[in-house]
């Protein structure tokens, strides 16, 4: 079988397969994260960036491929998430744009278009590093191109490219250090490695699996009971249940251990729980979508299984209400002007309810759920940000892989939005505190730039896997204090962790410690913590918050 032309309907056939290969394997990209801590988010990142596109392509399938790759472009800049996620988006942006204008393209436009999205997606990128996805997508799109010299079929061409991104990807380790000392090839790179095979599958008639419906049909589920509770036909205090409560669990070996997973006993138990249960699983992935008056205690149950991802709680007797009120004041002013925008509004992101009530005490206008394992896509920040309704938005990321989406954000809304690169909740905080309101916007740009460079971030968390990194033997179940980003303590007790962490950590310029404890943290935890900082740095103000968030069990900002 020779393909020498590609049309708009096999091309969208080969997007369905790249993403359905690629959710497949999302939990293997996951697990190649270099640092051995519970949040390796990159397999799915990628999974809902790419399937964001691919669902955008389903919906707009023809045979002129110009239009299919665009539709491609708009799905996967909107659900871009993380910086793998960003990146996948750049290279297919400008793959797309190569294209756009061709109803049908020859082997050598293929290898073109793939050329074109590396270079797109090397402009995105500030300071480009190689041994990344770049490199794979760059190596991948050299040899595609060559072979086109070569070849007119398709299928030799995707060849070519295919076997070139995986020995590329298996030379990542000598490119990143990193990745040869823990052992691992670049997730990001092994995550594109299966969209193109996805891709050169279907272009062969070797049909995977189908791993998107569980997400369609979770999300058409979820609308139709919703659509069952009209809000105007019921009383706010006649909701039994107050949380509609949304997660995935991504089902771990061992935590299972020796016993498969029993979706009929999982949705039993669960029931117990609430109402309006949904309860949708595969082989790797649990869906779930609960009413519930205890979501904590639902989310507690799903952890049993494995690790919780994209997870979601809103208050519905809250909405309810104010929905009612909206209403009732709208429909006798159905044709009154908008509300008038604000001159400022910020929109930050953090996981944890108490971290979220911190930023708004402090101004925060919008507060996206979001964070390590559930990075915000660029769709959710863009609606984040219309919703403060202000002339001038700063964004807070509060985390390394959630810069990208904010800055793509900023490329579909306009030049009155910029984001604050803060990589941590107390470089948020610090940035959120050093607004003022009365200044311009590049005033309070620099002032809030500047205003994180004097915080010291110090997290406390477990280890998921035996590794070996910056020098020390890490085993499972460690506890690790990180340092700026950098792994610097470890122990097998959680509080003397932390306490070595803060020893490292404060010197004698600290004046303010906050501190902020997480789920797995107790109160005893924190004031003992506190004590301990109060008998070694007697002139250290010690401030403790419950930030309620996942994974990790003390945040400590050092000012």
């Amino acid at each position: 079988m020779s393909i020498t032309v590609l049309e708009g309907k096999r091309f969208a056939e080969m997007v369905i397969q790249g993403a359905n290969h690629l959710s497949s394997n999302a939990k293997y990209v996951d697990a190649l994260n270099v640092f051995p801590v519970p949040d390796g988010d990159t397999g799915t990142n990628m999974n809902l960036s790419m399937t964001s596109g691919a669902k955008e392509v389903q919906n707009n399938i023809q045979s002129h491929i110009g239009k299919v790759g665009l539709s491609l472009s708009k799905g996967l800049l909107m659900g871009a998430r993380g910086n793998s996620g960003v990146i996948l988006s750049q290279l297919f942006r400008g793959f797309s744009k190569s294209i756009e204008q061709k109803e049908s393209i020859t082997g050598k436009d293929f290898a073109e278009a793939l050329q074109f999205g590396v270079e797109t997606a090397y402009k995105a990128v500030m300071k480009p590093v190689e041994g990344t996805i770049l490199t794979v997508a760059k190596d991948a799109a050299k040899k595609g191109l060559q072979a086109a010299e070569q070849h007119d079929d398709i299928i030799v061409i995707l060849e070519e490219v295919v076997k070139e991104a995986n020995a590329s990807l298996n030379r990542t380790p000598d490119l990143l250090p990193v990745l040869k000392e823990v052992g691992v090839v670049d997730s990001g790179g092994q995550g594109l490695v299966f969209v193109y095979e996805g891709f050169l599958a279907e272009l062969k008639g070797e049909k995977l699996p189908d791993s998107m419906k569980a997400v369609v049909s979770m999300n058409e589920l979820v609308n139709a009971e919703h659509h069952k509770n009209v809000h105007s036909v019921i009383n706010t205090e006649d909701i039994e249940f107050g949380y509609c409560t949304e997660f995935m669990v991504r089902l771990e070996e061992e935590k299972l251990g020796n016993k498969a997973f029993s979706e009929e006993e999982f949705r039993k138990d669960l029931s117990s729980y609430g109402d309006s249960l949904l309860v949708i699983a595969d082989d790797e992935v649990v869906k779930i979508h609960i009413h519930s008056n205890v979501p904590g205690e639902v989310l507690t149950y799903g952890q049993k299984y494995g690790n919780l991802i994209k997870m979601k709680i809103e208050n519905m007797r809250e909405q309810h209400s104010t929905l009612v009120e909206n209403a009732e004041k709208e429909m006798p002013a159905a044709h009154s002007a908008p509300t008038e925008q604000k001159e400022y509004g910020i929109v930050t992101v953090s996981m944890g309810s108490g971290i979220a009530e911190l930023f708004t005490s402090i101004g925060a206008h919008y507060v996206i759920e979001g964070g390590q394992t559930m990075n915000p896509s660029t769709e959710d920040i863009v609606n984040a940000i219309q919703k403060v309704h202000a002339k001038k938005v700063f964004i807070l990321p509060n985390n390394k892989n959630i810069i990208m989406a904010a800055e793509q954000a900023v490329d579909v809304l306009g030049d009155h939005v910029v984001v604050v690169p803060s990589k941590t909740v107390p470089q948020g905080m610090a940035a959120l505190l050093a607004f003022n309101p009365s200044a311009e916007m590049d005033a309070n740009t620099k002032s809030m730039t500047s205003a994180m460079e004097h915080v010291k971030t110090g997290q406390i968390t477990y280890a998921v896997r035996d590794t070996n990194i910056d020098g020390l033997t890490i085993e499972t179940g460690d506890f690790m204090g990180i340092a700026d980003g950098k792994i610097v303590v470890k122990s097998k007790k959680k509080l003397e962790s932390a306490q070595k962490l803060l020893t490292s950590m404060i010197d004698e310029d600290a004046e303010i410690l906050t501190i902020i404890k997480g789920e797995d943290a107790s109160d005893e935890d924190a004031a003992a913590l506190a004590s301990f900082v109060e008998e070694e740095f007697a002139d250290v103000e010690v401030e403790i918050h419950d930030g309620n968030q996942p994974l990790y069990a003390f945040i400590f900002s050092i000012e």
